[in-house]
């Protein structure tokens, strides 16, 4: 689970050119504004990310106009991502421990985009627990992760802003799922509409095993649609061995969807031997899209090669261009 809010040391302070009243402040990999002075390094905070929805209690009502959700800004030029609180925010006897997870204890809530109901679908039941659901940490909370495997060989693929979307064959039984549910068939869905055009169950069955793929949907009213897309379509960023529980490696991903006549997610470097340096990760986010250079990509994901899973979680993460959050993310 994101650790939307949690405690975290101040590691760094540096001024910013022009402003007497504020500074930049460093917790984990992050860079974000604070009041000058009001934190020293080496102190401890209550660190929330973008994307917290924060209680309306009074000492959050700063953030009613932002209707309580915590944004990538740009103040006085420094682009600021997250927000620092005192400790005294915490509840009396909360221990204080860097690292702890408060986010249920603040009653912070993470920010969701709504789907949209031609997307959204009827349900036909919970999302199906033998598949992963689809999520990525962002490399800024990943300091250790990167300091352990440095040197691995990876593939950065482009995030794409759409929906998600996972379609399946299991024992004979297909299925088509949004981020949170399975969906019935529906003529209007978008999501079952891409499968009957493109005979998607058809070719999953003749695969004989039992198999999911995952993906994101992305075109017309979808999102923001930022890269100006005409219709609607889905580019595959997983496929998953059900019976295996496991991922399939990337020369095997890329074979399979275009054996089916499908589309991965742009592949932006099919080698990359990953370096150390949280702030370079995220530069390299920036950049335009491969489907529409003429628009922002959203960001970039990193896999590695041979898919492997490190204390429980798998080996994959994003970094979100800021150039694409100052843009679209209002």
């Amino acid at each position: 689970m994101r650790k939307l809010a949690s405690i975290q040391k101040i590691w760094a302070l540096e001024p910013i050119e022009g402003a007497d009243a504020i500074e930049k402040a460093h917790v984990l990999g992050w860079q974000l504004v604070v009041k000058k002075d009001e934190f020293k390094v080496g102190d401890l905070c209550v660190y929330c990310e973008i994307d917290s929805l924060m209680p309306d209690k009074p000492e959050y009502e700063f953030l009613k106009p932002r209707k309580m959700r915590i944004k990538t800004l740009r103040l006085r030029g420094q682009v600021s991502q997250g927000i620092c609180f005192p400790l005294t925010v915490l509840p009396e006897g909360t221990p204080i421990t860097s690292g702890l997870d408060v986010t249920e204890l603040l009653g912070v809530t993470k920010y969701e985009e709504a789907i949209p109901a031609f997307l959204e679908g009827i349900m036909k039941g919970r999302f199906p627990s033998f598949i992963p659901k689809t999520d990525e940490t962002r490399v800024q909370t990943l300091q250790e992760l990167l300091d352990q495997n440095k040197g691995t060989l990876c593939y950065i693929t482009e995030k794409l802003d759409g929906s998600s979307a996972t379609y399946y064959f299991k024992n004979g039984e297909f299925g088509v799922c949004t981020r949170n549910m399975e969906i019935l068939e529906d003529e209007k869905n978008t999501m079952w509409k891409f499968a009957r055009e493109t005979d998607l169950e058809n070719k999953l069955r003749q695969l004989n095993k039992n198999i999911a793929l995952q993906g994101e949907i992305v075109g017309e009213n979808i999102q923001k649609n930022t890269l100006k897309l005409r219709g609607q379509t889905v580019f595959f960023f997983n496929a998953f061995d059900i019976d295996a529980y496991k991922y399939l490696d990337f020369k095997e991903f890329v074979s399979l969807v275009n054996s089916l006549g499908l589309k991965t997610v742009p592949i932006v470097e099919e080698e990359y031997v990953l370096e150390n340096d949280i702030d370079k990760l995220v530069e390299m986010s920036i950049g335009k899209s491969l489907i529409n250079p003429q628009g922002w990509r959203e960001g970039i994901v990193f896999r590695s090669h041979k898919e492997q899973f490190i204390n429980g979680e798998r080996f994959s993460f994003k970094a979100v261009n800021p150039k694409f959050l100052l843009k679209y993310d209002g």
